[in-house]
């Protein structure tokens, strides 16, 4: 697969993500995050790794446990909490902060240099977010917006860690998504029951909302993105999260009908830029733009 068609099909990943405030708002059961995320993860966690028919070994049992806390236990709570609390498109603008978190702990973690058009494109994209923000629907509420910003810091170093220990030599994307939606699942599986209690009754409204985010935004978005993660420069699929907000704002305004301002056009057109110009920023110098960059590639880990 070459690099642009491995973009494009990592940033299926976002944009179907970007579809989880107005699923959450509009079909879920308030007050359930935790319900929401478990639901989201262990069902579809499960099916994966019945599919793929392999178990992490040795150190990756820890390895899928850790991520699996990054990726699926902490962030899915925070991120529906995120949803409940904000409007839609404030929720997923917050999203816009990931790129620096990304770059920030890949010179730390993965020891990768930082290029001024890259640290560009990142602020650039924070900057555009914000501007959404600005819309005149943004209320903002104070413990909704930590919760959005500690759900992308922890996927962010979810994916820094990604990037790192790569994946076990001979398994595929599904079971290495498997083992982390299942992780993270087990363990909001007893934190889900202790602090909200038993499930409600759920609906047809429910039900489709909870099939929807356990496969588009779960384990297919999820088989996507890990994938993206290993095989591209850490900078792009953290410019791709961007997509989250622009996907949310707009369905915002299309379905909910939430007001849309000249501000959020500029922010949305400032958002595209940055992360249409932060992939070229990551190619390396002398590389075509569709062949995947080979040091991006995952070192296989047993």
């Amino acid at each position: 697969m070459n690099r642009l068609t491995l973009t494009l099909v990592t940033a299926l990943a976002p944009a179907a993500w970007g579809t989880t405030y107005l699923v959450t708002t509009e079909l879920l059961p308030a007050g359930h995050p935790l319900l929401a995320g478990l639901l989201r993860s262990l069902p579809a966690g499960l099916l994966a790794v019945l599919l793929a028919r392999r178990l992490p070994h040795g150190a990756w049992w820890g390895k899928a446990l850790v991520l699996g806390a990054l990726n699926i236990g902490a962030f899915f709570p925070l991120l529906f909490l995120a949803a409940e609390r904000l409007p839609g498109g404030v929720a997923a603008a917050v999203a816009g902060a990931q790129p620096l978190i990304v770059l920030g702990l890949g010179a730390l973690v993965l020891g990768e240099r930082v290029r001024p058009v890259s640290a560009a494109a990142a602020v650039a994209g924070a900057a555009g977010v914000a501007l959404v923000v600005l819309g005149p629907a943004a209320a903002l509420d104070l413990w909704g917006l930590v919760a959005a910003l500690g759900g992308v810091t922890a996927t962010g170093l979810g994916m820094i860690l990604t990037k790192r220990w790569g994946r076990p030599a001979g398994v595929g994307p599904v079971a290495y998504a498997g083992w982390q939606l299942t992780a993270g699942g087990l363990l909001l599986l007893p934190l889900t029951f202790a602090v909200e209690g038993p499930p409600p009754a759920l609906d047809a409204d429910a039900l489709l909302g909870y099939l929807w985010l356990a496969t588009a935004g779960g384990i297919v978005a999820y088989t996507l993105w890990f994938r993206g993660i290993q095989r591209l420069p850490v900078i792009v699929p953290g410019l791709l999260a961007l997509l989250s907000p622009i996907v949310a704002t707009l369905l915002g305004v299309l379905v909910v009908g939430e007001s849309f301002t000249l501000v959020q056009v500029a922010g949305i057109v400032i958002t595209l830029a940055a992360l249409v110009g932060g992939q070229f920023a990551a190619r390396p110098r002398g590389t075509p733009a569709t062949t995947v960059d080979p040091s991006a590639a995952p070192v296989a880990v047993r």
